[in-house]
């Protein structure tokens, strides 16, 4: 059986001339913003990762096919779609045998990525422990994705709705390297520093690409996590957030939210509780990770040449 995987025009090209690619997930915009901010969002993002240098790869299913880059008119459509599956290891492969429509997590995405020969991967936030795992077993696959996928994933740490100790820990257990940007503590999504010492640190992106190739030269598995704190402007201080954390995971308790349902929940909640200020920190860190993946990719491909 032929894998569909089908390139984008722009993607495709920059392959070709052996040109920095940085892959980016498609469940930011199907199900974590309105439209159209999701839309004008996504457009930021890959016209941030162009500015610095390097191409940017959408990743989504689209009737059956792996799409490693979207063009204009099919981003512009899913954005306004809200029926498409939200994608992770588990579903990806039923979702194409099936010709069906899909957004990809960070884990589909990595996926992904590895297929297409993409190596850095820019995003939000990854999944990881959610609270109160000990009774839901409520583990992110995202997790087990970069203990086994070779992509280097750039994200503001996990996000701040999780047991991030536990999270940790388990990344940890799996023999994930996280490396911190610039600072010894761990970053905590919207929130520029943590309780939580960095098992790493890393101050610019050359290091961080010579970490990602030594890696490979080892031949050891799995990928690499860069948390990258949000810009200090830009941040919500975790003192502010952490009331209206324990509100909204409150709420979605009392109303049985479970499985996939609850990260969409939990932030469309924060974003109420903050008067938007969370979807404004949000877009921002993004941002900020997608230009210090493109600073990877550059390096990455230039070791390569």
């Amino acid at each position: 059986m032929t894998l569909p995987l089908i390139r984008s025009a722009e993607v495709a090209s920059a392959q070709a001339a052996n040109r920095p690619v940085v892959a980016l997930e498609s469940t930011i915009v199907t199900h974590g913003m309105p439209f159209p901010r999701n839309l004008e969002t996504a457009r930021r993002v890959e016209e941030e990762i162009r500015r610095h240098g390097a191409v940017p790869a959408t990743i989504a299913v689209l009737s059956g096919r792996l799409h490693v880059g979207l063009e204009p008119d099919q981003l512009e459509a899913l954005a306004q779609r809200g029926d498409v599956a939200k994608l992770s290891r588990a579903d990806l492969a039923a979702c194409i045998a099936s010709g069906g429509d899909g957004a990809t997590t960070v884990a589909a995405t990595m996926i992904a990525a590895r297929l297409a020969g993409i190596e850095v991967f820019a995003t939000g936030g990854i999944g990881g422990v959610h609270r109160g795992a000990e009774h839901s077993f409520d583990v992110s696959a995202d997790l087990q994705e970069l203990a086994q996928t070779p992509v280097t994933v750039v994200a503001a740490g996990a996000k701040a709705i999780l047991d991030l100790p536990k999270t940790w820990e388990m990344l940890e257990t799996l023999g994930v390297p996280v490396i911190a940007v610039g600072q010894d503590s761990l970053p905590a999504f919207w929130s520029r520093v943590s309780p939580h010492p960095a098992p790493l640190r890393m101050d610019d992106a050359a290091q961080i690409a010579a970490a990602h190739l030594m890696r490979g030269a080892m031949g050891l598995p799995g990928g690499q996590l860069v948390a990258n704190p949000i810009p200090q402007d830009d941040e919500i201080p975790a003192g502010m957030l952490a009331p209206v954390i324990e509100q909204a995971l409150a709420e979605a308790d009392a109303q049985g939210i479970s499985a996939k349902a609850v990260t969409p929940f939990l932030l469309q909640r924060i974003f109420e509780l903050t008067d938007g200020r969370s979807l404004e920190a949000n877009i921002a860190l993004v941002l900020n990770n997608a230009r210090l993946g493109a600073a990877i990719a550059t390096r990455i491909t230039a070791a390569r040449r």
